[in-house]
């Protein structure tokens, strides 16, 4: 039987692999990496750093695909449709990852950004293969260091405070408002810096890009001050690297108001 490790590898420190993510990338033959192309290579180039940090060169093959472009003009009720298209689009490519470069017998694994269970796709789309019944195999997840964890900790603060919940979601929802009866909200995925919205309130915001690499930048601060450097910062990033992958925490304060 083919197996599978769902490796999460962290925001992008390598020393943020976990001892069982170490032990999980000694026992496998073939490693595989979907390419963004030219202008995220450095995320490809980062897997292959943490690779060189933590194994022998012999030993592990590397098998590149390019990773199929999702429909980002998709709003509203076509939204969903469009990631559903883009999944099986990446479902039929690690059917044939699997099936034409992993021997009977042998172990593959994906590499996960941060945790494989927070807003990532690979399980979904492992068990859409799975169900199609072309090929068979097992898998197993090893839990990573999300870019969540890593941003309250290179803030050296706390997802929630005594006695409140904390909710994770995304800058699309956000856009809909404040979560009702929730005062520390973390914003992933949000290509329109929607904490603008939230300027005018008594609301901290704790940001991060680049979690974990040399190109990590960090602010904290009430967003009516701290949201114009973090819009100046991004969007000289974004020019300088052509691409950007942040998170940040919305803390209000009820307490103060």
């Amino acid at each position: 039987m083919r197996r599978i490790h769902v490796i999460g590898i962290g925001a992008g420190d390598p020393d943020q692999l976990t001892l069982q993510a170490v032990r999980a990338l000694r026992d496998t033959d073939v490693f595989f990496v979907l390419d963004k192309g030219e202008v995220k290579s450095d995320l490809t180039r980062l897997r292959h750093d943490m690779l060189d940090t933590h194994l022998s060169e012999d030993g592990y093959r590397v098998v590149e695909a390019r990773d199929p472009e999702r429909d980002r003009r998709a709003g509203g009720a076509a939204y969903s449709p469009a990631v559903g298209d883009w999944r099986s689009a990446r479902a039929d490519i690690y059917e044939r990852l699997i099936a034409e470069e992993l021997g009977e017998g042998e172990c593959g694994a994906f590499l996960v950004w941060g945790d494989p269970a927070l807003y990532d796709s690979t399980l979904g789309i492992l068990q859409e293969v799975l169900a199609r019944g072309a090929v068979a195999f097992e898998y197993d997840v090893i839990p990573g260091i999300s870019s969540v964890s890593a941003l309250v900790a290179r803030h050296r603060t706390g997802l929630n405070r005594v006695a409140r919940p904390v909710q994770i979601t995304t800058g699309r929802r956000l856009a809909e408002g404040f979560p009702e009866g929730v005062d520390d909200v973390v914003v992933m995925l949000d290509a329109h810096q929607t904490f603008r919205q939230y300027a005018e309130d008594d609301v901290d915001i704790f940001w991060g890009a680049y979690i974990g690499t040399p190109d990590e930048i960090l602010v904290s601060g009430p967003i009516a001050e701290a949201g114009p450097r973090i819009e100046r910062l991004r969007a000289e990033a974004r020019e300088r690297k052509g691409w950007i992958m942040d998170t940040y925490l919305l803390r209000r304060n009820p307490d103060r108001e």
